[in-house]
């Protein structure tokens, strides 16, 4: 269970309330160590309970002199992970080499609730690290600290250590006089203890293989068989000197062992060697993923000791540590089906702790039920593809003529056009549609204009992705890697097209798909994002996100919205950062099987996915 500290101070005490804390204290701690098969926050959490009724039951008898009196703070350790609460106006402070950390701002208290009674609420867990140094101290030693700026000096300590904080305290002997109170150091440092083999599992380990051990079964057998006694003649009568022949001794024949009893040997013999070098190898399999498994839990402690700072850089540092432990871990949980269950649970623990971790640092939402926006009916239209503009979805085909409307409120209208379409993009009152290989057509207050063929670039041009900004037209072609803009002159008119990427850029090979808010964003076939700016490449974001991208689709954003959209089918989600490649947001949802598009709404507060012959919206 760990270890418990208890700090507390009763002001104003009346001769009655003498031994009020140390009662206090035993509550707890009787609580808290009544059993050892519940985890140290769920004892913490019925000690407090306990503590509780405890308090009311005094109150009730009308001791209420305690209220407003009392500062307790209690603390579990156990494994760096720890559990604390506190009432008043005692303070918790984490050091962490220089960094002070205020770490009971994290308790929320709700109003006192005179019946039942409640002091106190809620509990505060995290992890921490070796080296790391808590201090629990009452307000004057908290403002003695701060005024003479201690905290500082101590984290300049490295490790802390008693004999330190004692040459500290010792120069300020005086001042320290002066004051009354509590300060309570813990200082968490590794124990070695020496001479004490750890304990892998339960399970005996069997005894190095010895072959005399193996193989004593058969010497017994063989020395079961008992030779014939061999037997000379009798001698009689008087001694004469006749020449002596040596006997003629015959010995008896040894029985051989039949060939069915050696086959029996043999097989016996590899079994058993068979079965002690299976055991040899198990549990050497053993030690070595409990090696493996103790190195990860101890990168996701220093995971989650960073996240105790609740800084973007100590979150991103701890994200990485426990993508790395999620990759590890992994690849551990798909080797033990063979080793202990006991060793197997502790292994999938700990991967669905990362896991939550992970979900809930990367911002990770799964839908069970998304909102179903509308369903097609094959017979009706096939929908590939689609494009948001102001009242409506709109969804479209390469494969089939006519468009496919869906108006804010669900309901479909089937717009006919005897033509394919293989992109779109919006602008400011009417949305373009274009059919390969350089067709354009404008669709105003749902009614199409006469089709504008587009000049073409060079030879072999091909259009795969297309996006507007200020009535400019931006093309993607992937073969040749290039971007080519047709700059606008007046209503449905563009001129020449033009190279955009600067001559001493590389070509876009890997690009995937384009977004424009005044710079160019691109996707790239590794999952990371250049942004271009007049031809020229700006920045490129790796995407440090969970669970880590495989292969994504597509990128939208416009000059309206602060965020970059990214869809990836084959994780079945959608992800929103900022512009900075932080993680905003992610949906996923198993019901998104077959994502073959997605548009947003103008103000970025609605999010339609294309799955099939379902589109869903989700409502951000």
């Amino acid at each position: 269970m760990g270890s418990l500290y208890l700090a507390g101070v009763l002001k104003n005490a009346l001769p009655q309330n003498l031994h009020f804390l140390d009662k206090l204290a035993k509550v707890i701690q009787k609580e808290y160590y009544r059993s050892t098969v519940r985890k140290p926050e769920k004892a913490l959490k019925e000690g407090l309970k306990e503590v509780n009724e405890f308090l009311e039951q005094i109150a009730k008898k009308g001791d209420v002199s305690w209220l407003g009196n009392l500062s307790f703070a209690v603390l579990s350790l156990k494994n760096y992970e720890l559990n604390f609460t506190k009432i008043g106006d005692l303070k918790i402070f984490l050091l962490r080499g220089k960094k002070i950390i205020d770490i009971d701002r994290k308790l929320k208290f709700d109003d006192l609730q005179p019946w039942p009674l409640k002091i106190f609420g809620n509990i505060v867990s995290g992890k921490l690290a070796e080296d790391d140094v808590l201090l629990v101290s009452t307000k004057e030693v908290t403002d003695f600290f701060e005024k003479e700026n201690l905290l500082s000096e101590i984290g300049k300590i490295c490790p802390t250590n008693e004999k330190g904080l004692r040459e500290i305290f010792d120069k300020r002997k005086e001042e320290i006089l002066k004051i009354s109170g509590i300060s309570l150091f813990i200082i968490l440092t590794k124990e070695v203890i020496s001479d004490i083999k750890q304990v892998i599992s339960e399970k005996s380990y069997p005894k190095e293989f010895n072959l005399k051990e193996v193989f004593s079964p058969f010497f017994v057998f063989f020395k079961k068989i008992k030779l014939p006694a061999l037997s000379l003649p009798k001698l009689s009568g008087k001694l004469k000197r006749p020449e002596i022949k040596p006997p003629k001794i015959r010995l008896p024949k040894i029985p051989k062992p039949g060939k069915k009893l050696i086959l029996i040997s043999a097989l016996a013999l590899f079994l058993i060697m068979g079965f002690f070098i299976s055991q040899f190898q198990g549990e050497r399999k053993l030690k070595e993923c409990q090696i493996t498994l103790n190195e990860i839990q101890e990168k996701v402690n220093r995971a989650e000791g960073f996240l105790v700072l609740e800084t973007p850089q100590t979150e991103k540092e701890a994200n990485l540590l426990l993508k790395e432990s999620w990759e590890e871990i992994s690849q551990l949980s798909e080797i033990v089906s063979n080793l202990p269950r006991d060793f197997q649970s502790q292994v999938f623990s700990l991967k669905d702790e990362v896991s939550k971790t992970l979900s809930e640092l990367n911002k990770l939402e799964t839908i069970e039920e998304p909102e179903l926006f509308f369903d097609f009916s094959p017979q009706r239209f096939i929908p590939q593809k689609m494009v948001f503009f102001k009242d409506g979805v709109y969804f479209f085909s390469p494969y089939s003529e006519n468009l496919f409307k869906v108006t804010g409120e669900g309901k479909g209208i089937l717009i006919e056009k005897g033509q394919k379409f293989n992109l779109a993009a919006s602008l400011s009152d009417s949305t373009l549609f274009f059919s390969k290989p350089n067709q354009l057509v404008n669709l105003k207050d749902d009614q199409f204009s006469q089709a504008l063929s587009l000049e073409e670039p060079y030879p072999d041009f091909n259009f795969d992705d297309f996006s507007s900004y200020r009535s400019n037209l931006y093309f993607l072609d992937k073969n040749s890697g290039e971007i080519i803009t047709y700059p606008h002159l007046k209503d449905f008119e563009w001129g020449t097209p033009q190279l955009w990427l600067d001559r001493e850029e590389k070509k876009l090979l890997q690009a995937r798909s384009l977004a424009i808010d005044g710079s160019i964003w691109l996707l790239d076939k590794n999952n990371s994002l250049s942004r271009y700016y007049a031809g020229r490449l700006q920045e490129k974001i790796a995407l440090e996100i969970f669970p880590e991208p495989k292969e994504f689709k597509k990128i939208f954003t416009s000059p309206a919205l602060p965020y970059l959209y990214l869809l990836e089918s084959v994780q079945k989600r959608v992800v929103i950062i900022d512009k900075k490649g932080q993680i905003v947001k992610q949906f996923q949802s198993e019901k998104f099987d077959n994502l073959l598009d997605f548009a947003v709404s103008e103000d970025g507060g609605t999010i339609w996915l294309l799955n099939g012959l379902k589109a869903y919206q989700i409502k951000i």
